[in-house]
């Protein structure tokens, strides 16, 4: 349980450093930091949804591009991640979006740095 709270905030805190750097990602700009904050968290669990259930199916899947382009395809695929939650914060009215392939690609880049350097610095329970 402590391990899926520590991931959770990783992936918050990554998010909102995407979101703080990159202006095409956006989170609802209405209403009080309490009301953002608690939208923030909601869209890292479906982030965390999203690349605890899809991502090992499409890394799966993609295995010769990774081979091909020695690892450099995980770009594309954090991408289509972070579009993927994109969506699915859409559909859950969270008003979290990604604008366009390329700004996913960026988003995911820094997501993946954040989130790595915040799970080093917090601890590691099971």
């Amino acid at each position: 349980m402590t391990n899926f709270l520590v991931k959770t905030l990783a992936n918050a805190a990554a998010l909102a450093v995407a979101i703080w750097l990159i202006g095409d990602i956006t989170l609802d700009e209405h209403g009080g930091t309490g009301q953002r904050a608690l939208t923030l968290i909601l869209v890292a669990l479906v982030f965390g949804l999203v690349n605890v259930l899809v991502k090992p199916v499409v890394k799966l899947l993609s295995l010769p591009l990774f081979v091909l382009t020695l690892g450099l395809f995980t770009l594309v695929v954090n991408a289509l991640m972070l579009l993927l939650t994109s969506w699915i914060s859409g559909k859950l009215d969270l008003n979290f979006h990604v604008d366009g392939f390329w700004t996913a690609v960026l988003g995911g880049l820094i997501i993946s740095i954040v989130s790595w350097a915040v799970n080093l610095a917090l601890p590691d329970r099971n």
